[in-house]
């Protein structure tokens, strides 16, 4: 698990699990991770947390309710690491306060098969050079747990959804309705919406929802 802290002499204002999807390394998160502390946000990163579902719901649930990190407590997830992040808030895990879900994926194919080669894959992904760059042909090789599909309702923390508008992977269409709430669509944006070319953007946006919800304030759309 990767860590990234506020920065020294700033009071902690929250904390941000970072729940990495299908074959998603730590790495993939490194620049966002550093953003969201920045402003003062504990972030801690959770690789792969389809690996080992059960070593991921464990570890998770030990990390929202750890006294050393501060509330808010915040579950970023995207692909299946966004499926893994509604299921804690589905099964009402203590200590989580809200969520940010991002390209939530949809099922579209048996299991096992690979969708896209991996040069169409990495265009689906991203037009991000640097993110690019972290990814590896492994990425879609793992399957859609079952454990992680069909609980779209049942989610009552304040929720940010964010998906790109251009999302070859799981079309904005198909997985609008997967979202526990409203979704905030990027314009251009592809599947990897937390780290495509308006991961600023995106990460401002995060921000500010983090912000709203340390102050009460209801969610943004």
């Amino acid at each position: 698990m990767n860590a990234f802290d506020e920065p020294e002499g700033i009071n902690p204002r929250g904390t941000v699990l970072v729940a990495a999807g299908r074959g998603e390394t730590a790495d993939a998160y490194q620049r966002f991770g550093r953003r969201i502390a920045a402003d003062g946000y504990r972030v801690r990163i959770l690789p792969d947390v389809t690996a080992d579902l059960a070593e991921s719901f464990a570890e998770a649930g030990k990390l929202l309710v750890d006294d050393g990190l501060p509330a808010p407590r915040v579950v970023v997830g995207s692909d299946t690491g966004a499926l893994f992040a509604r299921t804690l808030a589905a099964r009402g895990a203590p200590g989580l306060d809200g969520l940010v879900l991002a390209g939530l994926p949809v099922q579209r194919a048996p299991a096992g098969i690979n969708l896209l080669s991996w040069d169409a894959e990495l265009d689906a992904r991203t037009g991000c050079p640097a993110h690019r760059g972290v990814l590896t042909s492994s990425l879609f090789s793992a399957l859609i747990p079952t454990e992680l599909v069909g609980l779209i309702g049942d989610v009552t923390v304040p929720t940010l959804g964010l998906h790109g508008a251009d999302d070859p992977i799981s079309p904005l269409d198909q997985a609008a309705p997967a979202y526990p709430g409203d979704v905030t669509v990027i314009n251009g944006g592809k599947h990897d919406v937390l780290n495509d070319l308006s991961h600023r953007t995106v990460a401002a946006t995060v921000v500010i929802f983090l912000e709203r919800l340390r102050n009460g304030a209801a969610i943004i759309r």
